[in-house]
């Protein structure tokens, strides 16, 4: 098996956005995000920061309709 890190978002220029967007959420649900690598991070912490990312979305989708 690979290690190799195969998360390519479809839009190489959105990387600044989703990274702000990574930090903000974060923030949100109070996880001490830092630039760079994040490995110490808990399952739960790493959990919450993009399950409040998806939160965030849908409740975008929503309001767009």
């Amino acid at each position: 098996m690979s290690s190799k890190n195969n998360n390519k978002l479809n839009v190489p220029e959105a990387r600044a956005a989703m990274d702000k967007f990574k930090m903000q959420s974060a923030s949100e649900v109070g996880v001490n995000l830092k630039e760079g690598y994040n490995g110490d991070l808990t399952s739960r912490e790493a959990g919450s920061v993009g399950g409040q990312m998806v939160k965030k979305m849908i409740e975008s989708y929503e309001k767009s309709l």
